[in-house]
């Protein structure tokens, strides 16, 4: 394999909304940004994605793009970001933006010039004709669901047609079948290569082509997704997009592909994407729905992880970002915290591909207990609490579901001391501090020696100094169902990975024979037959 840079270094995944405050404004910022790039040096980051900073109305936060090529005025300004970009180089941290294509804000220039059908911009979004129901009520052109509920269709009254929106009202879809759209996109990606971006991670980027806007089959979530989830479009543009863009830029793509299949994502990586993200891993404990929760069961997170390890020669390997609960809330235990943590960080340090960490994973951050809806700021959750509601779900019971899949869980503030609001800000935070923040935080970590903290740099040098973990050849090793074991090898080397997923005991008989280089657990027998609840065992084979 010819090694890239992208092969070698660890990311790490900044939500800024909820990183470090440094103005009062209960807001994280890119001041804040820059005066945390020692800490995230000293966990051997070489990569950081930074969620959207440019400049919107914040109805998704920030995910509602009015400006690509602006700041907005919450996080700082250009010159903030251009210190960030050289800060974070004088640090060999590479910076990877946040690429919102698919749609932008309904308060983009675009957008608003757009109503008028007389417009150049008219055809820069999907403008339709609704129909007219046999009692005279004005519906849309089609069937299609929006993902956070609802019809993918707004009226707007002053042309009386209809917009796409496969998200909110407010993040109306482009229109990639005008060669307009696409030009514009080009010159965003060379605004901010130019500036000194490494690359981007795309946003839901499988969806930003559309074959038809038929009817599609019904089904109780994504109907219509048939007409644009994987589009042969979408293939073309990326294409086009990797050959006179980002190849010519040496940049890296990382695309956010929604329900991608092994096959589906081998077309994406055929010279159109650096790497995608694939899902199977964090819908483990799903039930049909993210609403919907089934049982945890390790077994299911050893199949997942190693279906994508053998079917795709590099991985993205990560279990959190700003769309997902906590991972230790859901495939971790509270009576084997540290345990499970850990055993997670290292599922995640030692496979093969590129290991992405969320801001606070590295201190093991867990799910909030929020109360109720009325202290949750995400969108997606509101609409789905409404819905239930609608349909006469009790408070308590469409509360219990929303709280399955939140994402304001992955948003609560960064919990960098025991101080009041966590250290994160001296205003009133955006969203609600994880109150667990007087045990868990930076600060005493760094102070412990035995703290999640510790462990993830013990793990995290050791991935960096040693080449076979870095990019060696893996091979997974047959023992029990709960336990993900590997070999990872070089031209000199052998090491084994022993992962035991489950929060009991489990039996296995694998050799441990070799040097001991890292041990979630104190005390270590080579000759013992079990792993302990969320054990970790990572050995250098000796001659």
């Amino acid at each position: 394999m010819n090694n890239k840079w992208w092969h070698e270094r660890i990311f790490y995944q900044i939500y800024p909304r909820s990183f470090k405050d440094t103005n009062g404004d209960g807001v994280g910022d890119i001041p804040g940004i820059i005066s945390k790039l020692p800490y995230l040096k000293s966990l051997n980051v070489g990569a950081i994605w930074i969620s959207p900073l440019y400049a919107s109305p914040n109805f998704d936060n920030g995910y509602d793009i009015s400006d690509y090529k602006a700041i907005h005025p919450e996080y700082g300004t250009m010159e903030d970001m251009e210190r960030l970009l050289a800060q974070a180089k004088k640090l060999d941290i590479k910076i990877i933006m946040d690429l919102v294509i698919n749609h932008t804000s309904f308060q983009h220039d675009w957008f608003l010039k757009s109503k008028d059908p007389k417009s150049e911009y008219h055809n820069y979004y999907f403008w339709r004709k609704g129909k007219i129901s046999k009692k005279g009520k004005k519906l849309p052109p089609n069937n299609w669901q929006s993902m956070f509920t609802g019809s993918a269709w707004t009226y707007e009254p002053s042309n009386d047609m209809w917009y796409l929106h496969l998200f909110t009202r407010e993040q109306p879809d482009l229109n990639y079948e005008n060669p307009k759209v696409l030009e514009e996109v080009k010159s965003i990606l060379r605004f901010w290569l130019d500036k000194g971006v490494a690359g981007f991670r795309c946003d839901v980027i499988n969806l930003i082509s559309k074959t038809s806007l038929k009817d599609g089959k019904k089904r109780v979530y994504k109907t219509g997704k048939e007409h644009y989830l994987n589009a042969p479009g979408c293939h073309l543009i990326l294409k086009e997009l990797n050959d006179e863009i980002l190849e010519p830029y040496a940049a890296y793509t990382v695309g956010e592909t929604m329900d991608i299949t092994i096959d589906a994502a081998k077309d994406y990586l055929d010279g159109e994407l650096t790497q995608v993200f694939a899902f199977d891993q964090v819908q483990v404990d799903y039930f049909l729905l993210p609403t919907f929760k089934r049982k945890y069961k390790p077994h299911r997170m050893v199949n997942a992880l190693k279906k994508w390890q053998l079917k795709i020669p590099w991985n993205t390997v990560f279990y959190e970002n700003h769309d997902l609960p906590r991972s230790v809330s859901r495939f971790g235990s509270k009576k084997y915290y540290k345990e499970s943590v850990t055993a997670l960080l290292a599922s995640v340090l030692f496979l093969r591909g590129t290991p992405y960490i969320y801001q606070g994973q590295e201190i093991g951050m867990t799910n909030v207990d929020f109360g109720g809806i009325e202290n949750i700021e995400d969108v997606s959750s509101r609409n789905v609490y409404n819905l239930l509601r609608k349909f006469k779900v009790p408070r308590k019971l469409a509360w219990r579901f929303v709280n399955n899949f939140t994402r304001d869980h992955g948003r609560s503030p960064v919990q960098w001391n025991d101080k009041k609001h966590a250290g994160f800000t001296t205003g009133k935070p955006w969203l609600m501090v994880n109150p667990n923040y007087t045990e868990i935080n930076v600060e005493a970590q760094e102070i412990d020696q035995d703290s999640v903290l510790h462990h993830y740099r013990k793990m995290a040098t050791l991935r960096q100094k040693t080449k076979a973990f870095k990019n060696g050849d893996l091979e997974f090793k047959k023992t029990h169902r709960d336990i993900l074991a590997f070999t990872r090898t070089d031209d000199l080397n052998e090491y084994l990975v022993v992962i035991n997923l489950a929060s009991k005991a489990r039996t296995h008989k694998l050799n441990l024979d070799g040097e001991v280089l890292y041990s979630n657990y104190q005390e270590f027998s080579d000759k013992a037959k079990k792993l302990r609840p969320f054990e970790v065992q990572i050995i250098k084979r000796l001659d």
